[in-house]
């Protein structure tokens, strides 16, 4: 799906500038061409009509691309791929009960020719939506820079907020896991690990990519360009020291709860252990009258039985006796 946007430009009551962003027809001078999960046809318009190079549509269209930023001197084009947070599939998640979250390519590619600025991703986008909606203030598409920048700082804030969702299940999954050792609950935990796996790694990428932008050698950047820069890398790190925290937080927890699982399976071992203990004592006494050969009251059968009872009782509490001793 291909859709165009241009900003236009007034003021209000007040004399302050409005920013008003709405569709146009087709692509145009200071416009932004939004293309979502694109068919063949419309990835050979790319090419063709706005004169993509091959390398860059093919970078555009790749699932595994992660976080970077690259310039072609010939065409003077740039790609910015940007990877964002995505619900995971119920299908393709460790539970149907829980929120799995994992990572898919955003690219931005800035066409000084056509002059406009051209998004590009495979899947539908939050933030590509929330862009389209209008409920991204201030926006201007003529503005290529800062409208990257607004789409970083936007990306970066939705990291924190499916973070917090992620601990928020954790922390749920957890006071379940403290009630009944399950193996659903562990199952969970996997997806968790898995969402923070993800985040963690496009995270570091995508500060990588803003360290390079603020170099300037690439995209040139105003004073109020730097401005906005700074917030989204002060989102972005804030974002990684979470995505840390909880991780660690995760295995620490995982760690006490293998601890446990562990215990109770020593403890578990050790009962049946005494029981097999004590029942061998009867075992033995029988086995011993069993046998053809003449022993103490061998005539009736209470002498064996009585003699096991108290054997028994006696190893039983030899047992618990020496358990508390140590």
């Amino acid at each position: 799906m291909i859709e165009c946007f241009k900003t236009s430009v007034e003021e209000d009551e007040s004399g302050e500038k409005v920013f008003l962003t709405s569709r146009v027809a087709g692509p145009c001078p200071g416009c932004w061409v939004s293309v979502v999960a694109p068919t063949k046809r419309e990835r050979a318009w790319m090419q063709s009509e706005m004169g993509v190079i091959p390398d860059f549509v093919a970078s555009a269209l790749d699932d595994e691309e992660s976080s970077r930023i690259e310039r072609d001197d010939e065409t003077r084009q740039v790609l910015v791929i940007m990877d964002c947070p995505f619900v995971e599939d119920k299908s393709e998640a460790e539970s149907a009960s829980i929120v799995q979250y994992d990572t898919h390519p955003l690219a931005v590619l800035f066409l000084p020719e056509k002059d406009l600025v051209m998004t590009v991703s495979l899947k539908e986008n939050w933030t590509i939506s929330a862009f389209e909606s209008g409920r991204v203030r201030d926006i201007n598409t003529a503005q290529r820079t800062r409208f990257l920048l607004q789409i970083l700082l936007h990306i970066s804030r939705r990291y924190q907020i499916d973070l917090r969702s992620v601990n928020r299940q954790f922390r749920e999954n957890e006071r379940e896991l403290r009630r009944s050792m399950r193996n659903e609950e562990l199952i969970k935990m996997l997806g968790f690990e898995k969402s923070l796996v993800y985040f963690s790694t496009s995270l570091k990428a995508l500060d990588t990519t803003i360290q390079r932008i603020s170099y300037g050698r690439i995209l040139k950047l105003y004073d109020e360009d730097r401005d906005l820069l700074n917030d989204t890398s002060v989102e972005v790190k804030q974002a990684i020291e979470m995505c840390e925290i909880y991780t660690q937080v995760y295995n620490e927890t995982m760690e006490t709860f293998g601890s446990i699982i562990n215990n109770n399976l020593n403890l578990t071992m050790r009962t049946l252990a005494i029981i097999t203990l004590v029942l061998s004592v009867p075992t033995t006494v029988f086995s011993f009258y069993g046998m053809n050969t003449g022993l103490p009251m061998d005539e009736t059968w209470v002498f064996p039985v009585i003699l096991s009872i108290g054997l028994s009782v006696f190893a039983t509490f030899w047992i618990l006796k020496s358990r508390v001793v140590r």
